[in-house]
């Protein structure tokens, strides 16, 4: 009986773990901020097929090494296109990197570790790098100046060149703008909001609905009375 001999590691499947077994965020607080800043920037860039934007999705920049990688809270990658994907592998979307990426930063979160997903960003050709602090509401950002990411000196007010989007420091909070001026919100605002306008269409519609109706006894009344004068003898076309 012959044994088969073991399979090298260049002939075995290379797997590319869908998930690094770490959750998406640490906090409520940090969990909020990943989501609002996922969904507006999904919402600004909904009408281009071309735009993907994801939020805690594996991101494999080299072929045929799945321990180097990383899941940035928030990317946006231009120039492939939107659709579900279990990870991004850089060599499947025509070796295209992430240009924009955010981090949310948690309690949890060492300096150790921020400083290598900056090399890691740093080395794999992101554009423009945002790190936001809740609890301490300190923002910093980075913008590549080939070869290197270089920081931001003045960030309050800074526009991002790739996405438009505006940010302003306050004393409490990080308010992002988007490139028509309207604040970044989240869904319950959103939704709070769209029921606001639907209550509102509603109250126009029951107004229209009531004077259309007004209008119309109106203009009946001026027919009947029309209509008995003349059975009187009286012609009003004759006046």
């Amino acid at each position: 009986m012959v044994t088969p001999l073991p399979l090298s590691q260049t002939d075995a499947e290379i797997v590319y773990p869908d998930s690094d077994g770490q959750p998406m965020a640490d906090n409520t607080i940090q969990f909020r901020w990943i989501t609002v800043i996922q969904y507006n920037l999904a919402w600004l860039f909904a009408d281009n097929s071309e735009v993907f934007v994801v939020g805690d999705l594996l991101w494999y920049p080299v072929e045929g090494n799945n321990k180097l990688r990383q899941a940035p809270d928030v990317m946006v990658v231009f120039g492939v296109a939107k659709g579900d994907r279990g990870s991004y592998q850089q060599w499947k979307e025509n070796n295209v990197s992430p240009q924009v990426v955010f981090e949310i930063l948690s309690p949890g979160n060492t300096a150790k570790e921020m400083n290598r997903k900056l090399l890691f960003y740093d080395r794999y050709g992101v554009e423009e790098y945002y790190l936001y602090d809740p609890q301490k509401n300190t923002l910093t950002g980075w913008l590549r100046s080939e070869p290197w990411l270089e920081i931001i000196d003045e960030i309050n007010g800074w526009v991002s060149p790739r996405l438009g989007i505006k940010f302003e420091l306050t004393e409490e909070t990080l308010i992002l703008y988007r490139p028509d001026g309207q604040a970044f919100t989240d869904y319950i605002e959103v939704q709070q909001q769209l029921e606001a306008a639907q209550s509102r269409a509603t109250v126009a519609e029951e107004q229209l609905l009531q004077e259309r109706q007004a209008k119309e006894i109106a203009e009946e009344r001026a027919q009947r009375l029309e209509q008995l004068l003349r059975e009187v003898g009286i012609d009003l076309d004759d006046n």
